[in-house]
C-alpha cells in the first residue's frame, strides 16, 4: 500500500522539543518536493517547511524561521520535521505531503500535493 506514514508529535511545554518523521511507505521521497503543513482548530492549513533532496533547497515560514528545521535522509526514505524552542502557537495538527518529482514550484500551497500522511497532533503548554 503506498503511503506516507507520519510518527512524532505529542505534548510538550513552551521552550520544550519534538522531532516529527514522515517516511514514505512503497513510495520514494526522493526528488519529490516534501513539506510539512499544520492546521490549528479554526484556522486554515498553512504551510511551515518544504523540502527538495534534488539540490537540498529548503524552504520554512517566516514564524519558524530559526526555530523549526527540515531535513531528509534518503537511505530512510524519511522527511523530518524538528521543532525547537515550540511555543503555544504552535499547537496544530500537523500534516506531511507529497507531489510528482521535481522542485518545489510552489512549497507552500497545498494544491500541489496529491499525497498526505495521517496526521499527528503537536500541543504546547505555557
Amino acid at each position: 500500500q503506498v503511503q506516507l506514514v507520519q510518527s512524532g508529535g505529542g505534548s510538550v511545554q513552551a521552550g520544550g522539543s519534538l522531532r516529527l518523521s514522515c517516511t514514505g511507505r512503497g513510495y520514494n521521497l526522493d526528488a519529490r518536493c516534501v513539506a510539512w503543513f499544520r492546521q490549528a482548530p479554526g484556522k486554515e492549513r498553512e504551510g511551515v517547511a518544504a523540502i527538495y533532496s534534488g539540490d537540498s533547497s529548503t524552504w520554512h515560514t517566516d514564524s519558524v524561521k530559526g526555530r523549526f528545521a527540515i531535513s531528509q535522509d534518503n537511505a530512510k526514505n524519511t522527511v523530518y520535521l524538528q521543532m525547537n524552542s515550540l511555543e503555544p502557537e504552535d499547537t496544530a495538527m500537523y500534516y506531511c505531503a507529497t507531489g510528482p518529482y521535481g522542485r518545489c514550484t510552489n512549497p507552500f500551497g497545498p494544491t500541489g500535493y496529491y499525497r498526505w500522511g495521517q496526521g499527528t497532533q503537536v500541543a504546547v503548554s505555557s
